[in-house]
């Protein structure tokens, strides 16, 4: 007999009782179903244990009460501990009250019928034991199956989004669904990208690129944000709570791309650099598309600000730009190494609008020597957007000669002497 078939389980102390059993059940489910009778509940238990080790099902175990050994109404309360799905029917002439009670509590006792049954009864029961124990299972897959789904979809459409649209599922989402709030854009990208995919195959591209966004993907969602896009070797991730997630997260996007580059390295591969941009301020985020395909974006001047400010990492040659608009919503911004740096203007705006860096991540003694003569900096910067060139020029030599390797010092010098030349 072929022992994956699915097992009802019999149990009684008499032979003649189980052989009854077994030719009444064996009739209508012997076909589908292995009909199998122990004469002992501590027999029964053993072989129901080594079943469900062999991931052979038991829809249905069928048992007397009163057996020597483990009780009847024992036997189903440990088999349910072990497997509560399996359907139980405890069948007995002698079972009290209390043993009844027990199993219905303790074991979900499925029915109890009584010693001498019908068989018209034993088969009817037995039937809609199956019935319920296999609907069951279909209904548990079912719902595994959806979960799994929803994990995959969360993988294209993030939980948050739809959070943030208001949505419990992506179901519900609809085309023109949007919604209007406040948030934090951040923007990541690899710089010289296309040199480097320029001398890599196809496959290499793809291992490369999603190698590297798997060492960051996750420091967004550990600092309270969701990647809305990537584009390429960019991220672009979105920070409803405050600000300050986003500088968290993109603090330990450039301590993990250390460790990333350090391995790389070890493998013979040279290290990369990334930008990274942070801006803040009104978006609309929905579903952009046709009803056969939409997708979930945002829309805002923020956000090409937030992707302008990156790009303006490589002109500075600093790894971390944010905008005075996250600046003015940072919590405590002195727990931050932050400097005003410039003002720029962005496109599609006429004003300009100050620009910081976020130097937390330089190496330990240029941090420290920013921190000392922030103020001499930032004053020498005043004065040179004040048009007082002069003494703008006087304090970056200054400076300059206290940090010498401070390049955006350097650049400003740069600029305040070629307007003397002028």
């Amino acid at each position: 007999m072929d022992t994956k078939k699915p097992v009802i389980l019999c149990v009684d102390d008499e032979n003649i009782v189980l052989e009854t059993m077994k030719e009444q059940l064996k009739r209508p489910f012997g076909k589908e179903f292995k009909i199998q009778t122990l004469e002992s509940g501590d027999e029964a238990l053993e072989v129901f244990k080594d079943l469900l080790a062999k991931k052979v099902y038991v829809p249905v175990i069928i048992t007397d009460h009163a057996m020597p050994g483990l009780k009847g109404d024992e036997l189903l309360i440990e088999t349910h501990k072990l497997n509560p799905d399996t359907r139980k029917i405890l069948l007995t002439g002698q079972a009290s009250a209390n043993s009844v009670g027990n199993v219905v509590n303790n074991a979900n006792l499925y029915r109890y019928i009584s010693k001498p049954w019908e068989q018209d009864d034993l088969v009817l029961t037995t039937r809609e034991a199956l019935n319920s124990f296999f609907e069951s299972k279909r209904l548990k897959e079912a719902q595994e199956h959806l979960l799994k789904l929803n994990i995959a979809y969360e993988r294209f459409v993030p939980h948050e989004f739809l959070r943030t649209l208001g949505k419990d599922s992506i179901i519900d989402v609809q085309l023109n669904d949007q919604v209007q709030k406040r948030m934090t854009i951040l923007f990541s990208d690899i710089r010289l990208f296309s040199n480097l995919s320029e001398s890599m195959t196809p496959e290499e591209n793809f291992r490369f690129i999603n190698s590297y966004l798997n060492q960051m993907g996750p420091l967004v969602r550990e600092n309270h944000g969701f990647i809305d896009k990537y584009i390429g070797d960019a991220i672009m991730a979105l920070f409803d709570r405050q600000a300050d997630d986003a500088i968290a997260a993109a603090i330990i996007m450039l301590v993990r791309l250390e460790a990333y580059n350090q391995g790389r390295q070890r493998a013979g591969y040279r290290p990369i650099q990334i930008g990274i941009g942070i801006n803040t301020g009104n978006l609309i985020l929905g579903t952009l598309g046709e009803e056969n395909r939409m997708e979930g974006t945002v829309i805002s001047d923020a956000v090409n600000a937030a992707s302008r400010l990156e790009g303006l990492t490589k002109h500075y040659g600093i790894p971390l730009i944010i905008s005075e608009h996250t600046f003015n919503d940072l919590e405590n911004p002195a727990s931050y190494a932050i400097r005003f740096i410039d003002r720029v203007l962005v496109k599609g705006k006429s004003e300009p609008i100050s620009i910081y860096e976020v130097f937390d991540t330089d190496p330990s003694d240029i941090r420290k020597a920013k921190l000392k003569n922030k103020k001499m900096f930032e004053e020498a910067v005043d004065r040179f957007h004040a048009q007082d060139t002069s003494n703008a020029s006087e304090l970056l030599e200054k400076y300059i000669t206290q940090n010498p390797f401070d390049n955006i010092a350097k650049m400003y010098l740069v600029r305040c002497n070629q307007i003397k030349e002028c």
